[in-house]
């Protein structure tokens, strides 16, 4: 899809400038997330902290050369130390940085460092037998323990993950030919893989992430696909380890006819890549007929529409300074709309359709973050409280509200995610969710009102609310098995694309208790699940129907789907203008 084939071309862009780790950790990617799992070059973070580390680290070696050589050992312990304490530091007050960083990920290259640097001055390595037995063992499971036991909810890097570096770092330094770890590790099947593991590394991230993409791997059901896909892995870095690697290492080649192949490449890949990356897209326009076509059997047509370009003041995530995101600002009539993400996709239709009846537009939209005033949201790894949801941001966020009164408030999002913890987009009807990354908790500062949970404050906000505007409850959509777009644009069987409607209703009950709560004639309702749910399909909520796709995703509306709420919160604004006439 044209947002992917942007972020696509950027990623390109910067690991070709070995830069690729800043560009995912500022796009907010992280690493084993399930959207990472869909970025084709997201592994190349490595090699740009590599790279990075591969030119300061010579530098620094120069100077320490010429002025400090007898310390030089010394400086390389204080480096491994400086680093690894901060990567402890900074797994708990910046992780994505500190995943992402070189300073943070130095200790783990430096360690290499410093057992070369006792290898040149011994001029071997450990002569210890006794040692030289047992230890490789020992390091061969300390690496063990860290594929079973290491998770996304470990601090990493940082003191928990040593277990691997002193693994390896005692499998270098004590193997020898007469250890069993040491011989089995020296067959040529192990060595084989050694030598195209490099080539491996290339291929396995991007093959995997397009199978996914694609959906021609969806699950573990798809083992037989992952076998398939292993294999072709296998086999192309067997083809390039031949003849792109071992002829780049031959000394017959010329190293002018390399660096002019490499040139060329890297001149071709940035021009096509920098072209796609200066048109990009702050949005898009997803058009009705993108995938409408379709024949008996309901198979529907791939047929992506040109994309709108949309201007950045179109649309408002998150603003530091609420005041941008208003439209319209000389009228005296007001609709604010509120809520995560989700609410977002409402965004681009609603607002013309707001500006074509005189009214001022506001919206307040926060990917993740649902207004709770008196709690801040937290994240489960770190325990650190987000900066762009808390109690701070809600209550300069209902000041804002308050100062327009005789209002028409949106209000909106995934509320079961927040009450319930638990992702269910990709999940198969039924199944367990995913925890959920964050959770609220109660401010510190203890509000005028002492809240008992979510369900007490939002209830709280909407009485608050009501007394002066009117106020429009966007009740949950549908969250869906499949990603849309991407379901729809591979090549295989497309599926009914539904979800159970009895399940939608299990996971939203306690989100539909809490909307529910409220009662007053200034409180106005809308269902989305009403048009989308037990409609078409019984007892089935669905995500297309003949001629149109809803979402554009697992969670967020297309165009189509959008315009279809929106038609809804238009009747209500015209019922609340009658009633005010």
């Amino acid at each position: 899809m044209p947002h992917s084939f942007v972020n696509f071309s950027k990623s390109i862009l910067y690991s070709l400038g070995f830069s690729s780790n800043f560009y995912f950790h500022y796009s907010g990617q992280q690493y084993g997330a399930e959207s990472g799992l869909l970025k084709p070059f997201l592994h190349t973070w490595s090699l740009s902290v590599e790279e990075q580390f591969y030119i300061l680290f010579p530098i620094a070696l120069l100077v320490t050369f010429k002025y400090f050589r007898k310390y030089l050992i010394h400086i390389l312990i204080l480096g491994f130390a400086i680093s690894l304490g901060l990567a402890d530091w900074g797994s708990r007050n910046h992780p994505s940085f500190n995943f992402y960083a070189l300073p943070t990920r130095g200790w783990e290259l430096l360690a290499g460092s410093i057992i070369a640097y006792f290898e040149i001055n011994n001029g071997n390595r450990s002569k210890n037998k006794t040692l030289n037995l047992i230890l490789p063992t020992i390091g061969l499971l300390l690496i063990g323990h860290s594929i079973l036991f290491f998770n996304d909810k470990m601090f990493h890097p940082s003191f928990y993950t040593l277990s691997p570096i002193i693994g390896v770092c005692l499998f270098i330094w004590f193997s020898n030919k007469k250890e069993i770890i040491t011989k089995i590790l020296s067959t040529k099947l192990f060595v084989g893989i050694g030598l195209i593991s490099y080539s491996l590394y290339l291929w396995h991230y991007p093959i995997f992430a397009f199978a996914r993409y694609t959906e021609f791997i969806s699950s573990a059901s798809n083992m037989d696909r992952k076998i398939i896909l292993g294999l072709f892995v296998f086999l192309g870095s067997i083809i390039t380890y031949y003849f792109i690697e071992k002829p780049a290492r031959n000394k017959d080649f010329k190293f002018k006819s390399i660096l002019k192949l490499i040139t060329a490449s890297y001149l071709i890949l940035i021009i096509f890549n920098s072209i796609i990356a200066v048109n990009e897209l702050s949005f898009f326009k997803i058009g009705d007929d993108i995938i409408n076509e379709k024949n008996n059997n309901l198979i529907l047509k791939k047929k992506i529409l040109s994309s709108v370009r949309i201007s950045s003041n179109d649309i408002c995530y998150n603003p530091d300074d609420l005041e941008q995101c208003i439209f319209n600002k000389l009228s005296k009539r007001s609709v604010y709309l509120v809520g995560d993400s989700t609410m977002g996709s409402l965004i681009l239709d609603l607002k013309d359709r707001v500006l074509n009846k005189n009214y001022r537009f506001v919206t307040s939209v926060n990917n993740d973050c649902l207004f709770f005033p008196g709690f801040n949201r937290v994240n489960a790894r770190t325990r650190k409280i987000d900066k762009k949801c808390n109690d701070a941001y809600f209550s300069k966020l209902k000041k804002d509200i308050k100062n327009y009164k005789n209002s028409i408030i949106i209000i909106g999002g995934r509320f079961p995610l927040s009450l319930n913890l638990n992702r269910f987009e990709g999940i198969p009807e039924g199944g367990k969710g995913k925890e959920w990354e964050h959770y609220y908790t109660p401010a510190e500062k203890t509000p005028v009102v002492k809240f008992d949970n979510l369900q007490s404050s939002f209830k709280s906000l909407i009485e608050d609310l009501q007394k002066d505007n009117h106020v429009i409850l966007i009740y949950p959509m549908p969250v869906l098995s499949h990603n849309v777009f991407r379901r729809l644009s591979s090549s295989h069987d497309h599926g009914n694309l539904t979800n159970s409607y009895e399940v939608f209703k299990e996971r939203t009950k306690s989100s539909f208790d809490m909307l529910n709560q409220n009662k007053g004639t200034n409180i106005h309702r809308i269902y989305p699940h009403k048009l989308l749910c037990n409609t078409l399909i019984k007892k089935r909520c669905v995500a297309k129907d003949d001629k149109n796709i809803f979402y554009i995703d697992h969670t967020h509306l297309s165009l189509k789907g959008a315009r279809m709420i929106n038609n809804l919160i238009m009747k209500e604004i015209e019922k609340i203008e009658l009633k005010s006439n």
